[in-house]
């Protein structure tokens, strides 16, 4: 079963010429045939288009790092000619123009594009239930959520549909959804990828980052889509490591910190265990775990919930049904063209951010909640910076639950938003941190944290690369 090898044994299959891409293709493609109808983790399959590709490289040999590999990208990526909906009927039928620099890189890389995956609208969700076409499953139990807002590109590698993904994350929307569905899920640096072809939701916070089950696979990946780019203006010139092989180096007496201020929320029992059995493991590897504080992290909430909104507001401004994307049919005038055009196109998540950012925004208000909040924001950040004078990485649960049930939280958005306790804090500092698979609580995925400094993503996937050759996540197959 060629789906279930890594990326690198595949890749090695294809140019040692024992197998087809074609070969290749079809067996994920048979898994997606497979699955796909319990989970629905795509929005717009392009496995016909990819396959007619292969057949076309079936029997050459290129020395690219991703030549014939199948990838799912989430909808809120822009590739050429296929439709990119961010899953909202503001855009369910605008058909993109141009590739965003990730998908220039994959094409360059001999990647094969097999979907667009589905997302919580305009990527504001932690559950993939806020896309205006349908909810994707979590595999492990079809009655929970797989986590957003990545959730269909996570799926997509947890069901074995693709063996790599992209996602976005700006709170958490890698990280949980990895998490949950049981795969590795990482969020580079702010700058470390091209934000340019990527539709905006809060721009200081987006980042676009890889899923896959093997960590050298994810390593890869960041190889391919990492780097300084000129339609970027925050993409950061700093060198790409040979991620691949860098991962495989030991970090010897690595200094492991754990936020105390973390374990003052409410976890389930089942996080709790998972999390102490993966830092007592890496302890007798030889890492040592350490207290740290971070006495500011218990106001990232608050903090992201008015800084993330405010830019949602400012970028969403654009769908107006002027320029393109869904128009109302009927109006009397210009101004209600407006009104119902957003009323009609834009969810009812969306909408609640888009209007909590332009009230923060609000003459009057503008002082008293964003600017406090990228005050508090600096707070954090200086945080961090200082509890990394003492560790080298930082580790915590990833969720403080394991996937929950569809409809639980969709009344209660507070709830809802709670579910990123741990990871906003990382995107209004600017960090990279990956989630693993660190065990299984009442038959779910358990994900633990791990936050890195600044560029260094290479200590993180150190540490992963170390913990699956333990844990062996990547054996274990839902829906099979």
């Amino acid at each position: 079963m060629l789906w279930k090898k890594p990326v690198f044994e595949l890749r090695d299959l294809i140019l040692k010429k024992e197998v087809k891409v074609s070969e290749v293709l079809e067996s994920f493609i048979e898994r997606f045939s497979h699955t796909e109808d319990k989970v629905r983790a795509f929005i717009t399959p392009l496995y016909e288009e990819a396959l007619k590709e292969a057949k076309s490289l079936d029997g050459k040999v290129e020395d690219k790092p991703l030549f014939g590999i199948p990838v799912a990208i989430k909808d809120n990526i822009n590739v050429k000619g296929v439709r990119t909906t961010c899953a909202s009927k503001m855009l369910e039928n605008y058909v993109s123009v141009y590739d965003a620099t990730v998908i220039e890189k994959l094409k360059l890389a001999g990647a094969l594009i097999v979907g667009k995956t589905n997302m919580d609208e305009f990527a504001m969700g932690s559950s993939t239930e806020y896309s205006a076409f349908f909810p994707t499953r979590n595999p492990w139990d079809l009655e929970r959520v797989p986590g957003g807002s990545s959730g269909g590109s996570a799926v997509s590698v947890a069901v074995f549909s693709a063996p790599l993904s992209l996602g976005s994350d700006t709170g958490g929307s890698i990280r949980q959804p990895a998490s949950f569905c049981g795969v590795i899920g990482l969020k580079p640096t702010y700058g470390r990828v091209s934000r340019y072809g990527l539709v905006a939701f809060a721009s200081s916070l987006d980042q676009i980052g890889p899923f896959g089950r093997r960590t050298q696979d994810v390593a890869l990946l960041m190889e391919v889509i990492s780097g300084q780019d000129m339609k970027d203006s925050t993409s950061a010139q700093v060198p790409v490591p040979k991620f691949s092989q860098e991962i495989k180096k030991e970090a010897k007496g690595l200094r492991i910190g754990i936020p105390k201020e973390f374990f003052e929320f409410k976890m389930e029992q089942g996080v709790i265990d998972c999390f102490k059995s993966f830092l007592k493991e890496l302890e007798a590897h030889g890492y040592f775990v350490e207290e740290v504080s971070l006495p500011h992290v218990k106001y990232s909430i608050p903090a992201y919930y008015v800084i993330a909104p405010s830019e949602a507001s400012s970028n969403l401004a654009r769908y107006d049904g002027v320029r393109y994307g869904y128009r109302a049919s009927n109006y009397s005038d210009l101004f209600e063209m407006y009104a119902r055009t957003r009323d009609e196109g834009f969810g009812s998540e969306v909408k609640r951010r888009i209007m909590l950012g332009t009230f923060a925004l609000s003459s009057g208000y503008y002082d008293a909640y964003y600017l406090k909040a990228m005050k508090v924001r600096s707070l954090i950040k200086r945080d961090f910076d200082q509890a990394f004078e003492k560790v080298d990485i930082l580790a915590s649960p990833t969720s403080p639950t394991v996937a929950f049930r569809l409809g639980e939280k969709t009344s209660d958005p507070i709830q809802m938003y709670l579910s990123d306790i741990f990871t906003v804090s990382v995107n209004l500092a600017g960090l990279p941190a990956i989630s693993i698979p660190i065990g299984m609580s009442s038959g779910l995925p358990v994900g633990g944290q791990l936050i890195g400094k600044p560029f260094d993503e290479v200590t993180l996937l150190r540490v992963s690369y170390l913990w699956e050759h333990l844990y062996r996540h990547y054996e274990f197959v839902p829906l099979t």
